[in-house]
C-alpha cells in the first residue's frame, strides 16, 4: 500500500493531472519494477474529529481523480484506491451503545454513504484502524478488561449475538453501517490495530503483551467477528516507535512499535499460533556508553533550568517523563537528566549537546533508574566509515546520494 499524504489531498481534488503523474511517478514505475502494489492510500485518517473538518471537502474528489488515474493507466483492475478511516467515523448513540445502532457519523453521513458507494462500485476494500486501547484512554469508565480478548469483562448482547470484547464490538459497528449505507457486503480491512507500551498509565508492556497475546490467538484460529466470521486481513501497527510522531491525541503515540528504538523486541510474542516465541529483534551498533547528565555543582546556573529543560523536550521525546508513563517516579534531577541525555543522544552524543550552559555533564555511568531506560543512540548508516579507497566509482556516486538524502 502506498500513501498519499494528508497535505497533498487539496492539490489531487482539485487538479486530475496531479493525481494522474502521482500515479505514474509513484506506482507504475514500481509496478515495472516489481513491487506488489496492491493500493494507494488516499489520505490517513482524514475525517478524524482533531482536523476540525479540514479535509472533509477534499477527500472524496481526491479519491475519484486517483481511482480514475489508475484506470486510465490500466492499472485500476490490480491497484485500488483507498482512505484508511479511524473508527471515530461511526458510533453507536450513547442511550443504546451497541452494534446494531452503529451508523456513520451524523455530520459526516452522507458524505461518507457516497465514498463506500464509490469504493464498493471499483471492488475496494473500506480501510479502518481499530485501536482498543483508545477506547480506555478516551474513556476513564470502560470497562479495562472488555479491550483484551480473555472474556474477564461483562459481555454486550445485542440481538442475540454476544460481544466479549471491543475489538469484535468495533468491527460489527462498521458492518451494521455499511449494511445502513447499501453496502452490507463490502470487503473489510484493518489497516491498523496494536497497542502502545508508554506514553499512559494503560499504556506499557503488561497491557501490549496481553492484548497481542489474545489477539493473535484469534487471528490463528479464523474465527473472525460475529457478523463476519472467518478469515480477517489485518495489520498491526507498528513495527517501530517513532519518536518525532505528533503527540497531539497523546503521549502515547510515540509508543506503538513492537521493537524498541534499537530494534529489540518489547516482549516475547508469538506470530504463529503454535505456542512459539517468535519475534525476531534485529542487531545494531551503538555510540559509547556514555549519557548526559544534570551537573548538580552548577548552582549559580539553577535559574536557568526551565528553560534548559523546556528546550531539550521541545527537540527530543520527553514523552515518558509524562504520567503514568515509564519514567514517571524520577527524582526532581532525575527529570533533569532524562530530558538533558534523550537530546544529547538525538544530537548523536554531539558534545556540544550536553552543556546547557554547565548545567549538564558527560557520565559513564548508566544513568537509567528502575524501569526508566536511559538510552544510548544507535549508530547511523551515515556514520559509518567506510574504507572509501576499495570501492569502485558507481558505488563512491551511490554513496554520495545517500549521505544527501539522509
Amino acid at each position: 500500500m502506498l500513501a498519499v499524504p494528508n497535505d497533498q489531498l487539496a492539490r489531487l481534488a482539485g487538479d486530475p493531472r496531479r493525481a494522474y503523474r502521482w500515479a505514474e511517478q509513484n506506482v507504475s514505475a514500481y509496478l515495472e519494477a516489481g513491487v506488489d502494489v496492491r493500493y494507494v492510500a488516499v489520505g490517513n485518517e482524514p475525517f478524524l474529529k482533531s482536523y476540525n473538518g479540514s479535509l472533509i471537502n477534499v477527500t472524496f474528489p481526491a479519491l475519484k481523480n486517483m481511482q480514475r488515474a489508475l484506470d486510465k493507466l490500466g492499472l485500476g483492475d490490480h491497484v485500488k484506491a483507498v482512505v484508511p478511516l479511524n473508527a471515530d467515523v461511526y458510533n453507536s448513540p450513547e442511550n443504546k451503545p451497541v452494534p446494531s445502532a452503529g451508523s456513520f457519523r451524523k455530520d459526516i453521513n452522507a458524505l461518507m454513504v457516497d465514498i463506500v458507494n464509490f469504493l464498493n462500485m471499483n471492488n475496494a476494500p473500506f480501510v479502518v484502524n481499530i485501536y482498543p486501547f483508545l477506547s480506555l484512554y478516551q474513556n476513564p469508565n470502560f470497562p479495562l478488561n472488555f479491550s483484551f480478548f480473555d472474556g474477564g469483562s461483562k459481555p454486550v448482547y445485542d440481538k442475540g449475538v454476544v460481544y466479549t470484547n471491543v475489538f469484535d464490538a468495533n468491527f460489527d459497528t462498521l458492518v451494521w453501517s455499511l449494511r445502513k449505507a447499501g453496502v452490507p457486503d463490502m470487503k473489510i480491512i484493518v489497516g491498523e490495530v496494536g497497542w502502545p507500551t508508554d506514553g499512559d498509565k494503560h499504556a506499557n508492556v503488561r497491557y501490549a503483551q496481553k492484548f497481542y497475546d489474545g489477539f493473535l490467538k484469534k487471528m490463528v484460529r479464523n474465527i473472525g467477528t460475529p457478523l463476519r466470521p472467518g478469515w480477517m486481513e489485518v495489520y498491526l501497527f507498528a513495527l517501530i516507535d517513532e519518536n518525532q510522531k505528533s503527540v497531539l491525541p497523546g503521549r502515547f503515540e510515540r509508543h506503538w512499535g513492537l521493537l524498541t528504538y534499537d530494534g529489540k523486541p518489547k516482549f516475547s510474542m508469538d506470530l504463529s499460533g503454535d505456542g512459539l516465541d517468535n519475534l525476531v529483534g534485529v542487531e545494531v551498533e551503538y555510540l559509547p556508553a556514555q549519557w548526559c547528565v544534570f551537573n548538580k555543582d552548577a548552582k549559580d546556573k539553577f535559574k536557568d533550568l526551565p528553560a534548559a529543560v523546556n528546550y531539550a523536550c521541545s527537540n527530543a521525546d520527553c514523552t515518558p517523563l509524562g504520567y503514568g508513563s515509564s519514567c514517571n517516579n524520577l527524582s526532581h534531577d532525575g527529570n533533569i537528566s532524562y530530558a538533558f541525555n534523550i537530546y544529547f543522544q538525538t544530537m548523536d552524543q554531539d558534545v556540544r549537546a550536553c552543556s546547557f550552559e554547565g548545567l549538564a555533564k558527560i557520565t559513564t555511568i548508566n544513568a537509567s533508574q528502575g524501569g526508566c531506560l536511559f538510552p544510548v543512540q544507535i549508530l547511523s548508516a551515515s556514520e559509518r566509515v567506510v574504507p572509501l579507497r576499495f570501492l569502485p566509482t558507481s558505488f563512491l556516486i551511490l554513496l554520495m546520494v545517500v549521505s544527501i538524502l539522509t
